[in-house]
């Protein structure tokens, strides 16, 4: 039988006892009561995830039993079939809604300490959850999900306060330019902790679902490199994606940090990402676009590719060559399914289109993940992180200006999200000049503070993105964005 989880209890008994029994010096609890504390929580969450989505598979009851039964924690049961007409497993998944008490009193103990303990019992939880997971062949996405939910849920209760710095583009933007190096000579990114990435991502403004997609996606693939480790059988789950959603909302910069988390669960060798669109793929005579096709695909490997406006290959004409790049892109797609992945992004209605029309798409790329557009609260806030970046301030009445203006834009088709709030700060900015030039003597205040009216005074309720619907362009507003890095205005 598979030791994966026995394993993991052994660890957590080991590693979160000796958290407890730090925390419990100079108290008169025995080191044997706190190792038993351990193994018992280590059971209750172990039987919390099992139960989260209701199937308590013979492989995870097997596993159970085989974990637990030396530490007598199954009375009475001695096979799957006991577990089940047991009440040790039945409506443990509740468990899992709030932070246990073991938990909290080694929170409690760091802020009187500074110490770390709640973080050993957070890492060790994540390892033993996943595992749990694992044991089955291929986990439902209930499963998943509960265990997505405790994470959040135990992050959220860390001492130390979790930094949301990854929005201020400290980290995109050194890792956009390690993964442009890496398309001119793709070596190996570092492996950065999941846990860093997955905080990276929630630093991001909105994107709640998308957020949730990923985290989701994360955790299948945790759980199937460990069942790879463990030479257990692997589903083959098709890894490629659909990016749907308008310009400006984070597209790119969520391809960018899944190919960092691709790289963290050793999916692909690199980690790199590499932007085309249909001009990199598409060639002007028979018999070279395949090549063209096959030399994009060449630079990619062991990366993740992202194809902006995919939809455009179909759009040509009788003598276009993009039905050819399809093609040779679908062909691609499956010589190289174990070494890298493609991500297919564009308009929501096109994309929908385009994967219905080629079943070649269809079967590679099942999985599609759709970016919102963002509403007036969210917008503000991409704006408040552009113009801190540029060392503006606006006052309170700008901001509530901003939002009015920003309300004035229909959303749908071409709607230019993170591209509006950047156009509004340039706006702005060259209104906050030309108010400036009337001020003899302006102070260091007068020259970095946005008033309502260069907010106010900005044409309203017209998205550019009428008049250039380039989803190339506006790729690299998705980075900039979001980063909170603006052009010098």
């Amino acid at each position: 039988m598979d030791r994966g989880l026995s394993d993991a209890v052994e660890r957590f008994r080991r590693t979160v006892g000796a958290a407890l029994k730090e925390a419990a010096v100079g108290t008169s609890v025995s080191s044997e009561q706190l190792e038993r504390d351990a193994i018992v929580e280590a059971f209750n969450l172990t039987c919390a995830i099992v139960d989260s989505d209701g199937r308590h598979s013979d492989d995870e009851l097997w596993a159970i039993v085989a974990a637990f039964a030396s530490h007598q924690l199954l009375p009475g049961a001695a096979t799957p079939n006991d577990l089940r007409t047991s009440t040790l497993i039945v409506g443990k998944s509740s468990w899992l809604t709030s932070a246990s008490a073991t938990f909290l009193t080694l929170k409690q103990i760091d802020e009187r300490r500074n110490t770390l303990l709640a973080k050993t019992y957070y890492d060790e939880a994540m390892v033993l959850a996943h595992t749990v997971a694992s044991l089955d062949k291929f986990p439902s996405e209930d499963e998943l999900k509960a265990i997505v939910d405790f994470q959040r849920l135990l992050l959220g209760n860390l001492p130390v306060s979790r930094s949301e710095t990854a929005v201020d583009g400290s980290g995109s933007n050194g890792s956009a330019k390690a993964a442009v190096e890496a398309e001119e000579a793709p070596e190996p990114l570092p492996i950065e902790p999941l846990d860093d990435l997955l905080e990276e991502l929630d630093g991001l403004i909105g994107l709640d679902a998308v957020k949730e997609e990923v985290r989701l996606l994360s955790a299948l693939l945790r759980v199937q490199k460990m069942r790879a480790d463990r030479d257990l059988p692997v589903i083959d789950s098709n890894k490629h994606l659909v990016f749907s959603g308008n310009p400006g909302t984070g597209k790119t910069t969520v391809a960018r940090l899944l190919a960092r988390i691709y790289r963290s669960l050793e999916v692909v060798e690199r980690g790199h990402l590499t932007e085309i669109d249909r001009s990199g793929l598409v060639a002007g005579f028979v018999g070279q676009t395949a090549n063209k096709v096959g030399e994009v695909f060449e630079k990619a490997d062991g990366g993740v590719l992202l194809i902006d406006e995919a939809y455009s290959l179909i759009r040509g004409g009788e003598k276009d060559f993009g039905r050819e790049a399809i093609d040779a892109v679908v062909k691609q797609v499956e010589d190289r399914r174990d070494s890298m992945v493609v991500i297919l992004a564009g308009y929501p209605k096109e994309m929908a289109e385009l994967v219905s029309a080629n079943p070649g798409f269809s079967s590679r790329f099942p999985k599609t993940i759709t970016f919102p557009d963002y509403d007036d609260d969210e917008l503000l806030a991409i704006l408040k992180l552009i113009s801190e970046k540029g060392h503006y301030t606006l006052t309170d009445d700008a901001e509530e200006a901003a939002k009015v203006w920003f309300g004035t834009f229909d959303r749908g088709h071409g709607f230019g999200n993170g591209r509006l709030a950047r156009n509004l700060f340039e706006a702005a900015v060259a209104r906050h000049a030309t108010r400036l030039v009337e001020i003899e003597g302006p102070t260091d205040e007068d020259l970095t503070i946005l008033e309502a009216i260069d907010v106010a005074s900005v044409p309203s309720g017209q998205d550019d993105s009428e008049q250039d619907n380039s989803e190339q362009d506006d790729s690299e507003q998705d980075r900039s964005d979001q980063n909170g890095d603006p052009e010098t205005p």
